[in-house]
């Protein structure tokens, strides 16, 4: 495995790139962060990575994340993107994009995931953990003793009568203007019913919203316990990254 990697996090606001040390898992330079183009389809996303791909001189392979499942690497559903994308080779698209280099394309969570067991708390090696990004939308990934399983998905599940990120995403808090203890209150009746069904060791979780952890997590209530994501905002450049290093291709 080489000591530098390249990572881009498309998300449905903004695209992410960044160099990464692959010892460390930090930045090797500032992200560079271009806003996503609307609307968001595929070839005009891609000609967004291309950009930042030659922003940063970079011409190793590059990983990508996206905020689909990814299987095969074929995009078979579009959150916060456009439509379009589903039933895409995502894989030939950007390797076609950046003139045949080799590409990673992984679900946004699920690289976020994989960034945090190789760079994070040590607990989340430990048994069945959930990894949760609050943003947009909720993404999650599954892990068990550190391994993935890939495209869950429940931030699609139904709490009541909503989805789960609608009722808890970090972007209904905004858009509610919620406090911090009332949108905890709301999360917590999201995480209480992912822990009914799935019986967790831990939550993880990251997103912007990891950055104010003290603000909410003493808000919550329920019995598993809840982290804030180590490398909080920068875990999907981070887990892209190493997709691309270790060539991991869900």
């Amino acid at each position: 495995m080489t000591r530098e990697a390249f990572g881009v996090d498309i998300g449905g606001s903004g695209i992410k790139a960044a160099r990464v040390d692959l010892t460390t898992g930090e930045f090797l330079a500032p992200r560079h962060r271009i806003a996503t183009p609307k609307p968001a389809t595929p070839q005009a996303v891609a000609g967004t990575v291309r950009e930042l791909v030659e922003h940063f001189s970079w011409g190793g392979p590059v990983g990508i994340t996206l905020p689909s499942v990814v299987t095969d690497q074929t995009a078979h559903s579009a959150a916060n993107i456009d439509d379009s994308w589903v039933g895409v080779h995502v894989g030939a698209l950007f390797e076609e994009a950046l003139g045949g280099r080799e590409v990673s394309v992984l679900n946004d969570a699920d690289a976020a995931g994989i960034a945090e067991c190789r760079f994070g708390d040590p607990r989340i090696t430990d048994g069945p953990v959930i990894f949760l990004t609050l943003g947009t939308g909720i993404g999650s990934a599954f892990l068990l003793d550190g391994q993935l399983f890939p495209n869950t998905e429940i931030g699609h599940l139904q709490v009541g009568k909503k989805e789960a990120e609608h009722r808890a995403s970090a972007s209904a808090k905004e858009r509610h203007e919620w406090s911090y203890p009332a949108w905890a209150k709301r999360l917590s009746r999201v995480l209480r019913s992912y822990e009914h069904l799935f019986h967790p060791r831990l939550f993880v979780i990251g997103g912007g919203v990891s950055k104010h952890a003290e603000r909410w997590v003493p808000h919550l209530e329920l019995d598993t316990p809840v982290v804030p994501a180590s490398l909080k905002n920068s875990a999907g450049i981070v887990g892209a990254a190493l997709a691309a290093a270790e060539g991991i291709k869900p």
